[in-house]
């Protein structure tokens, strides 16, 4: 009998370490494809006074990851693509840093910003209940889709942390 038990312990143990190891690897294969930062990003609407309401076009062989990246893809946008002027009373946007360098100068800071739970967060937040409408889930080739998500940044507190590590120059700073 103790037999018998021992061994459907270690089968029971066996099955969930390789469900989180699984798990692991899908979260890994995610933020590989986070990390080469392909994206789309235009303006949604008029936010909030600081705020910028966005729509993030991700890109993922999973549309969860696509989904669950948008943030991180949005915050990645406000700070070093911009976006451009179109309808729905949007102005174009100038990224927050201009120089294509900078994110190379400041790694660790941007490594740990926009890891898991990173603090990007703080910054963003999912403008709708979290559903994506159809015509925001695109197959485009036959292992890819393209996910638009709206969100909305926080865009004046997320430039004066970037002023206080000392990535962006202050506003009231003279030229």
């Amino acid at each position: 009998m103790i037999p018998k038990t021992k061994t459907l312990v270690l089968l029971v143990l066996f099955i969930a370490t390789s469900i989180v190891a699984n798990a692991q690897w899908k979260n890994e294969k995610a933020n590989k494809d986070t990390r080469i930062w392909r994206y789309d990003i235009e303006c949604e609407g008029i936010a909030k006074l600081g705020s910028k309401l966005v729509k993030v076009w991700s890109y993922s062989k999973n549309p969860k990851h696509a989904i669950s990246h948008a943030m991180k893809n949005a915050v990645h946008g406000i700070i070093f693509k911009g976006y451009a002027g179109g309808g729905q009373g949007c102005t174009s946007f100038s990224p927050l840093v201009k120089d294509a360098e900078t994110e190379g100068k400041f790694i660790e800071f941007f490594d740990a910003f926009f890891a898991d739970g990173g603090e990007y967060l703080k910054y963003v937040s999912a403008a709708t209940d979290g559903n994506i409408a159809p015509g925001d889930r695109l197959k485009i080739s036959r292992r890819e889709y393209k996910i638009g998500a709206i969100v909305n940044v926080q865009v004046d507190q997320l430039r004066k942390r970037l002023e206080a590590k000392g990535i962006v120059r202050s506003l009231t700073s003279g030229f």
